[in-house]
């Protein structure tokens, strides 16, 4: 992998790990056009650059995640909410790891999710249109643990992390906008944990981490960082103001585009 290939990937991973379009979509489309995507390095950097992304949440809503003396409980409540709503994906991720890895080759799997979800999101503004107007800022623990059940369909490749719990959050009546914010702040335990497991793999199989592989992931991190920065921003306000179903579009034609290449045997390859 070369810097430039490092830098294309991390903004691909920027633009899309928040929005609920499938970064993993995108990732096999990217790496396999460069033809990287078999590399065992491009497999762990695709992961590992989720880094980047998590130090841009945080950065946002640096409020959120560091307690003062006057809001040190409701802090504490606010880490203990993304424990049990990260805790049904652990669990999920342990019991059902080998039928995970399988999913996780079918590049047709990921266009048929795309596709799928797309043609939800073209209806989800009408079904949740009441939460706008009746929705709720408040999020509950039992409210926390239902959005993380929901985050573990999206360990089917192609149903995006942030589809699955922005959908979680709409359907416990949470407005658009606290539904995407809680998304975020759940992507930072889950994908911290996923780089740490995909890097110690990558490790363990006789990977190496020499100048130049260190050099990629923190260019990778760097340029993933400041992307994810704007996309956060830029789709807050966006899906407050147009919602829900140009994501439906876009998800059905990158999910087409995918299913188009692998029937006509282009080697597209899951990262």
């Amino acid at each position: 992998m070369s810097i430039f290939q490092a830098i294309v990937l991390a903004i691909i991973e920027g633009i899309t790990e928040f929005l609920p379009v499938s970064s993993t979509g995108h990732m096999i489309i990217g790496s396999s056009l460069m033809g990287i995507a078999s590399d065992p390095f491009t497999k762990m950097f695709t992961v590992a650059i989720q880094f980047g992304a998590i130090l841009s949440v945080i950065v946002l809503y640096w409020k959120r995640f560091l307690p003062d003396a006057k809001s040190f409980k409701d802090t504490l409540f606010f880490y203990l909410k993304l424990l049990v709503a990260f805790l049904p994906a652990a669990v999920a991720g342990l019991l059902l790891n080998d039928y995970i890895d399988a999913l996780l080759e079918r590049v047709d799997v990921v266009g048929y999710m795309l596709v799928a979800g797309g043609i939800f999101f073209l209806f989800l503004d009408q079904i949740f249109h009441a939460n706008e107007t009746n929705g709720t800022e408040t999020v509950t623990f039992p409210t926390a643990l239902k959005i993380g059940v929901f985050q573990t369909i999206a360990m089917i490749p192609g149903v995006s992390r942030s589809a699955a719990t922005i959908i979680g959050g709409l359907t416990q009546k949470l407005t658009k906008k606290t539904a995407a914010e809680f998304s975020f702040f759940l992507a930072v335990p889950t994908m911290f944990a996923a780089t740490l497991y995909k890097m110690y793999k990558f490790y363990g199989e006789g990977g190496s981490f020499g100048s130049h592989e260190i050099t990629l992931l923190a260019v990778g991190n760097i340029v993933a960082f400041i992307v994810a920065i704007l996309a956060i921003k830029s789709f807050i306000s966006f899906l407050t103001r147009n919602g829900f179903k140009v994501f439906g579009y876009y998800r059905i034609i990158v999910g087409v585009a995918i299913l188009v290449l692998y029937y006509l045997g282009v080697g597209l390859t899951i990262v």
